[in-house]
């Protein structure tokens, strides 16, 4: 049984409704924070953390920062994902909280 694939979107901490231009930021960052010139040459362990994280951050970017390749991958991730049930009658809409609160007004104590 193959390894499941991982979720590219978390891989760079991103949500699936992210901008070509946070994505590009996130992969800038994460980036700098694991790549080979800017760790501790002495840390062997965060090393090869650093290098599995780095393969997992290029990855992620190679697949996302195409618009094309993106929709293929939302479109099979979607497919993929369980479809979460409806609910039926007076129930709340699903996706919305029970209960909206508009702003808040302090007034001050007589």
């Amino acid at each position: 049984m193959p390894a499941p694939e991982p979720e590219l979107y978390a891989t760079l901490g991103l949500s699936p409704t992210a901008t070509q231009a946070q994505i590009s930021r996130a992969y800038r960052v994460l980036l700098r924070r694991h790549h080979p010139d800017t760790r501790d040459p002495g840390d062997e362990h965060g090393r090869v953390a650093s290098d599995t994280a780095l393969q997992q951050v290029l990855a992620a970017y190679a697949v996302l920062h195409d618009p094309v390749r993106r929709a293929a991958y939302d479109q099979q991730s979607r497919a993929s994902r369980p479809v979460p049930r409806q609910r039926r009658g007076n129930d709340r809409v699903v996706g919305r909280p029970p209960i909206i609160a508009g702003p808040v007004r302090w007034h001050a104590a007589p």
